[in-house]
């Protein structure tokens, strides 16, 4: 099924949008590689208000989030995982709002680090942030006119979670799923096969408007998460044929399948093919010695 991404968002920095029925989005001026055109924050409600990802450590975007909340109370400040770009900002808008913080819980690896590895993903974790309310899967949050569900989506981080707007068909998508790039899934924060359960479950709700942490929304969730789901199996199909070719580093595969992509992404493209080969190696499609790494030597199983 093909994918197509698009690109097209326009952040409006300075302004909140209105995205939905009572669904501001408020873009923060954060723009890479990896945010697109910046951070996503989102007010829910019409009177007293939750705040879903306030965002990163930034004195703009505080001004920006408080001048569209323009003095209603905030009872809940959601937090969908801890990446720098999402859930530092908390900490701030709990001090001029007093409304707690809720997230699945503090920040860490979907797995232990094995014997000599670092984890390169150390400077984009928030490591700092606990939430005041650790939320379960499917939890109710009840506000002013609004009910929120959690959804808990590991695979981007381990403590990965959406947010459902419940009676509205909308969701609050975070890193999970985005129109303008596929997720990060990067070891030892992120899993590939986490990650593909998560879009399972997500692929099983009915959901008519996705709204993400980056960039615009997903109008066709269904098609547009299918089309994920095959763009994932391309991928590792992609890396079984390199493997079977005789490339047995992760560089090699890197440079032959990522060979179009911005080079700045590649040590995350990296990354990528490392999730994927963990996985692969769990299913006893390819061989290595060892716990897999980033620096290992793959063959074929068998």
């Amino acid at each position: 099924m093909a994918l197509e991404f698009d690109t097209s968002f326009d952040p409006a920095y300075g302004r909140a949008v209105t995205v939905a029925p009572d669904v501001l989005r408020i873009t923060a001026r954060n723009p890479s590689p990896f945010t697109f055109r910046g951070t996503n924050s989102y007010l829910v409600g019409r009177d007293t208000l939750a705040v879903i990802d306030p965002g990163p450590e930034d004195d703009a975007h505080l001004e920006m989030l408080l001048a569209a909340i323009g003095g209603r109370p905030v009872s809940h400040i959601f937090v969908s995982h801890t990446h720098r770009d999402h859930s530092p900002l908390a900490a701030r808008l709990k001090e001029h709002t007093g409304a707690p913080t809720l997230a699945e819980g503090p920040h860490r690896p979907a797995r232990p680090l094995r014997i000599g590895e670092v984890n390169p993903l150390d400077a984009s974790a928030d490591l700092d942030f606990v939430p005041d309310v650790a939320l379960g899967d499917n939890a109710l949050t009840q506000g002013d006119g609004w009910t929120i569900r959690t959804v808990l989506t590991p695979g981007h981080t381990a403590n990965h979670a959406v947010f459902a707007l419940e009676g509205t068909e909308t969701l609050f998508s975070a890193d999970h799923v985005m129109a303008w790039s596929t997720s990060i899934v990067a070891p030892p924060d992120g899993a590939m096969a986490d990650y593909m359960g998560s879009l399972d479950k997500l692929l099983a709700r009915d959901d008519r408007l996705l709204l993400p942490g980056h960039g615009g929304p997903v109008t066709a969730p269904g098609r547009f998460m299918r089309g994920l789901k095959a763009h994932r199996k391309m991928r590792e199909r992609a890396i079984l044929e390199r493997i079977r070719a005789g490339d047995r580093t992760i560089k090699d595969m890197v440079a032959a399948i990522y060979r179009d992509t911005d080079s700045r992404l590649h040590g995350a493209a990296g990354l990528s093919v490392l999730a994927h080969i963990e996985d692969l190696v769990a299913r006893g499609l390819v061989a290595t010695d060892g716990q897999p790494a980033i620096d290992g030597i793959f063959s074929p199983a068998g």
